[in-house]
């Protein structure tokens, strides 16, 4: 059977939903976080979870 190459949807799902909502928090006028503890934790989950898509794809093209 072939091995099937193709991202983690649990991750590309976390990444998506943190993504919009930080878009929507950050004011690009001011340069300003609507909630800047909440949002700071966002952007440590919205990076680790791209990373982790990323990592999981690359090691299954390597195989």
């Amino acid at each position: 059977m072939e091995n099937k190459k193709g991202i983690n949807l649990f991750f590309a799902l976390i990444a998506f939903t943190i993504g919009l909502t930080l878009f929507k928090h950050i004011d690009l006028k001011n340069f300003t976080l609507k909630e800047p503890v909440l949002d700071i934790l966002y952007i440590i989950v919205f990076v680790m979870s791209i990373y982790f898509i990323i990592k999981d794809y690359t090691k299954r093209t390597k195989d």
